[in-house]
């Protein structure tokens, strides 16, 4: 089956861009330990955070960094929802991820960033997800 008439050099069939994403998509590995970024809403384990970093968010620099990983991470959120094409999904519309990488989102997310992480995330004119805990 062809995606396109035109074929690459080589032989082989160009893929569409979203299909190469969706085979990029980062799901859990495993039911226990999932938790959230604070910024994007993208769920994994915490190992995956800290073997991989989040794809969403480069500029928090996860990958390999434990400390990091926790500040900028949470296990509390509430619902997941499976986004596999975010610019065409309602949900990744509601849930605001329209313009992320697909995977698995939560719902929301509770929890506080460090205070320079959110100074430099304001500095650069990026937005979070997580809500302050209620007191």
């Amino acid at each position: 089956m062809s995606y396109r008439d035109d074929e690459v050099e080589g032989g082989g069939e160009e893929v569409p861009q979203q299909v190469a994403e969706l085979a990029q998509a980062s799901v859990p590995d495993s039911l226990r330990g999932i938790r959230a970024c604070k910024r994007c809403g993208i769920l994994k384990t915490l190992d995956q955070f800290i073997n991989e970093g989040c794809e969403n968010c480069p500029f928090l620099n996860l990958e390999d960094n434990h400390e990091k990983c926790n500040s900028c991470t949470t296990a509390f959120f509430e619902g997941q929802a499976a986004i596999m094409d975010p610019r065409e999904s309602w949900t990744a519309r509601w849930i605001r991820v329209d313009s992320y990488l697909p995977g698995v989102y939560a719902i929301s997310v509770t929890g506080q960033l460090d205070k320079d992480v959110e100074e430099d995330l304001e500095q650069r004119g990026i937005r979070w997800r997580c809500r302050p805990v209620p007191s």
